[in-house]
């Protein structure tokens, strides 16, 4: 069953979260539409390589096409017209930005897959759940409507209260005028007119005092919507930020954050025009008392303050620091290899100087001593930030090109050599701008979450380990120190992260019995204990006992043996995977001969090996467990093809067959038989040949139970009737013990 498919049957709470997915960037309409097309494409490698984007998107269109024409109502084909045009205007320019937006939808397509299958999710996703309840966000949009309509409301009484001042201002220009012409009876008009204008006077104190306090209670009430909600609710953002940095759920709210952000600085420039507007006023009347010039300095402070803080904290890091190269691994610099990064405006103000520009500056204000190595910033630091018109026009600017380099030491020392290895200093990238409206000045100023810097690809793993430690344990945007000493993770905690790299690397996460088999390998005895606490050197520091690697390395090699070479196999659910020796035999123990069960090695970095039971005509039971296979081998031969051909040889026996059933009792061709995909050559005028993996046993094994090493590369026929008649086996022979 297709993944599109699979979406369609989720219950409708996992559905909005689909729905979050889709927008103009890529419309559910074309997902709907290509479905099949665009689950058969590696968008993962497209949105790393710009040549393969431009293929993709130039495929994508002539798919659009074809789906256009087939159509038979009127009104969908012309909207898939309509929606062709605005991707051609899109990402005609710049195709790999869509092969990005569509590797990212497939992907948390199948995070919500993977969250469905689970049982439970797990105590991170559901406080991230909580923080964005829409009862909340129903709460903070009536608060921002209410402010919004008394701020209108107001504008209408500073317009009746300038009406009033007018009125009374003509009426007393026109008692001094008359005061010239001052007969008996005039007398008394003008001490009616002069009642009269006192009347108006104080009516007009009264207004003024009523706006005043109106605004006064407008500006208190704005206040405590930024303390207590909007500012936590930016927080929350950057939070659940962290979070899907690390393999967390899908990023969203930033749409809602600006419109808060927006209207509510509308709201504080609207007042402060009103203000500005009554101050007006009062070089035309004034009087003794007059509560507006009493006021307006506190007024003016509060409300600059207030538009202060809120641009200044509007001012974030939409898109964490990335390579291209490693979309899913973020916060990861190599020197030498661009990144990529994108600030953005949360304040939409049609004022605004749209000529922004922004600076970027590596490491600023570190302290002196707190890392070994120093870096710069290679390429051209500061571009102005431009409007986005498929973000109901926000002001945002995106860094494509920048690249680090690490600075030269004198002598070629680098000085301040730590405790803390290359992969635990943590490094930040800034960001300012100075903002300019309304006649008021701004210095904007941001930073990324912490990076990692690396020199090595062979960084990389230890690199991520770090990032997802930070992310998971800290919402501290600069903690610089952190790994000076790290804190611990509960194992309920760092399980669910773990399983979050299953579920964005390769499709499918960890299911309950899964981690726990995991968290023995981590944790012995103590896995039962979902509180227990694991140390940072125990996940990536130190080997794992017996074992010249750590936990965490091991597991990284398993990811990319899966991504690379056992996809498809992994997405069956037909690897196992995390069993110890000890529980793959009693699982095997009671099964029919030729069940196997396939198990990522304990002892290879990155390797997969498989165990099959057999029986003795006098009761006993024997497992074989065949040498690993790493991604060398993988590479020359698929799995489900190995398993296919695999043969085993004894004393010059004709070679048998040994794998029959996958564990529990599915018929080998059932379950893989759909994945076989290596065919017979057909090159005449030569005889057809196939890679037949195979393993001997020799006779002084037959007294022991034996481990089975499948040769490296596989043979052919040919090679092995060659060497059946010269007697001469060389391959790597039988022994009784278990291969891990």
């Amino acid at each position: 069953m297709s993944q599109w498919k699979q979406i369609q049957q989720l219950e409708i709470r996992l559905l909005e979260h689909v729905d979050y997915l889709y927008d103009d960037n890529f419309p559910m309409d074309i997902r709907q539409g290509l479905s099949g097309w665009i689950e058969s494409q590696d968008w993962d490698i497209a949105a790393s390589d710009e040549a393969v984007a431009v293929v993709l998107f130039r495929d994508l269109l002539s798919q659009l096409d074809k789906l256009r024409l087939q159509e038979q109502n009127f009104l969908q084909r012309h909207n898939m017209k309509i929606i062709q045009q605005q991707l051609q205007v899109k990402y005609t320019t710049n195709p790999i930005v869509m092969a990005r937006v569509i590797s990212t939808c497939l992907r948390e397509e199948r995070r919500i897959l993977s969250s469905a299958f689970l049982q439970e999710q797990g105590p991170l996703e559901k406080s991230l759940q909580n923080s964005v309840a829409l009862e909340k966000q129903k709460q903070m949009d009536n608060r921002v409507g209410t402010i919004r309509t008394s701020v209108q409301l107001m504008d209408q009484a500073v317009k009746y209260i300038e009406d009033m001042q007018d009125d009374f201002d003509f009426r007393y220009k026109t008692l001094q005028s008359r005061e010239s012409t001052d007969t008996r009876q005039n007398s008394e008009m003008m001490k009616q007119e002069v009642t009269r204008l006192q009347e108006m006077l104080n009516r007009l104190d009264y207004k003024r005092k009523e706006i005043l306090s109106k605004m006064d209670d407008v500006i208190k009430e704005i206040d405590d919507l930024m303390t207590s909600q909007l500012n936590p609710e930016l927080q929350d953002w950057k939070r659940r930020q962290q979070i899907a940095a690390i393999g967390g759920p899908l990023l969203t709210g930033l749409e809602q954050l600006q419109s808060w952000f927006t209207l509510i600085a509308q709201s504080l420039f609207q007042i402060k025009r009103q203000l500005d507007k009554l101050v007006e006023l009062v070089v035309k009347v004034t009087y003794e008392s007059d509560p507006i010039p009493l006021q307006k300095h506190q007024l003016e402070e509060r409300i600059q303050y207030l538009i202060y803080h809120l641009i200044r904290s509007s001012f974030v890091v939409e898109k964490q620091p990335c390579m291209p190269t490693h979309p899913q691994k973020p916060l990861i610099i190599k020197t030498g290899v661009q990144f990529t990064t994108k600030v953005r405006l949360l304040v939409k103000l049609p004022e605004v100087d749209y000529q922004l520009k922004v600076k970027t500056t590596f490491d600023k204000d570190l302290p002196p001593g707190r890392v070994s190595r120093q870096f710069f910033i290679l390429t051209n630091n500061t571009k102005v930030m431009d409007i986005e018109d498929y973000s109901n026009g926000c002001l945002s600017v995106e860094f494509r090109h920048l690249q680090l380099k690490e600075k030269k030491y004198i002598n070629g020392t680098k000085g301040n050599e730590g405790l803390l290895s290359v992969t635990e200093e943590l490094h930040s990238l800034s960001f300012e701008a100075c903002f300019t409206v309304q006649g008021l000045t701004i210095d904007l100023e941001t930073c990324s979450l912490p990076l990692v810097v690396i020199s090595n690809v062979s960084q990389l793993p230890g690199g991520w380990a770090s990032v997802m430690w930070y992310n998971l344990l800290t919402d501290e945007p600069r903690n610089m120190a952190f790994f000076g000493n790290p804190p611990r993770s509960t194992w309920s905690q760092l399980s669910e992260v773990l399983s979050w790299q299953f579920s964005t690397f390769v499709g499918k996460g960890l299911n309950k019995e899964q981690l726990h088999m995991l968290g023995e390998k981590l944790l012995g005895q103590h896995v039962s204990c979902s509180d227990y606490q694991v140390s940072w050197s125990k996940f990536s520091k130190e080997n794992i006992p017996g074992k010249p690697f750590s936990f965490w390395m091991w597991l990284d090699s398993i990811l990319e043996l899966i991504k690379k070479h056992l996809l498809p196999v992994w997405n069956e659910n037909y690897i196992m995977g995390f069993v110890s020796k000890e529980m793959e035999r009693t699982l095997l123990k009671g099964r029919e001969p030729g069940t196997f069960l396939l198990r990522f090695s304990e002892s290879h970095l990155g390797g997969i090996t498989f165990t099959w039971v057999e029986h003795h005509t006098n009761g006993g039971v024997k497992f074989n467990s065949v040498e690993p296979y790493t991604k060398n081998r993988l590479s020359a031969l698929p799995l489900a093809d190995i398993i296919r051909d695999y043969k085993v040889i004894s004393e010059g026996v004709v070679p048998e067959t040994p794998l029959k059933f996958l564990y529990p009792d599915i018929p080998k061709d059932e379950a893989f038989g759909r994945l076989y995909n290596s065919q017979p050559s057909k090159v005449h005028p030569y005889i057809p040949s196939t890679l037949i993996p195979i393993s001997e046993l020799r006779p002084h094994d037959m007294t022991t139970a034996p481990s089975r090493q499948s040769p490296e590369p596989p043979m052919t026929p040919g090679e092995f009737d060659m060497l059946s008649e010269q007697l001469c086996f060389d391959i790597d022979s039988m022994s009784s013990s278990y291969s891990e």
